[in-house]
């Protein structure tokens, strides 16, 4: 069981946080766990990621993968197939759609079908403009050329 978590102390302190306080209000909330397909992630580098799911049975146009900003939605849906009857069906190949929240920045950079895995590969690209940079710190003289060009 589960017990919820009261993030109104992040609220009351904290500014522009709106995205990741509302994350993790949606992850202490339970739901029942869906566990098809089975996947892995991956750190794959620096600031690369792979998702692969095991899609055995499912061909690469009954497979769709939707990149939208902070989210992936991955859906699987089996063509019709002739009318069989089976004495036991134990390969799942029932329709399915899997989400996974992206943080900013995260981009799809590619996917495969290789052996039954769909690989689908992420790359977190920061712009130049977010990046730490180093700020020179003026002294002397330097401090009234810094004025003087804040000035004009």
């Amino acid at each position: 069981m589960r017990t919820a978590i009261d993030f109104s102390p992040l609220w009351r302190s904290s500014i522009g946080f709106d995205r990741m306080v509302n994350l993790l209000d949606e992850v202490t909330r339970f739901e029942p766990a869906d566990q098809y397909p089975p996947y892995n992630i991956e750190k794959t580098g620096e600031d690369a990621y792979r998702i692969t799911l095991a899609v055995a049975g499912f061909a690469p146009n009954e497979l769709t993968v939707t990149a939208q900003p902070n989210l992936l939605v991955i859906s699987g849906n089996k063509a019709d197939a002739p009318s069989r009857q089976f004495l036991h069906q134990g390969i799942a190949a029932r329709a399915f759609e899997r989400q996974f929240k992206l943080a900013d920045f995260v981009k799809v950079a590619g996917a495969s079908l290789e052996q039954g895995l769909l690989m689908i590969d992420l790359v977190r690209e920061v712009p130049e403009a977010m990046k730490p940079r180093r700020i020179e710190i003026a002294s002397g003289s330097q401090i009234r050329a810094v004025e003087s060009r804040q000035a004009a």
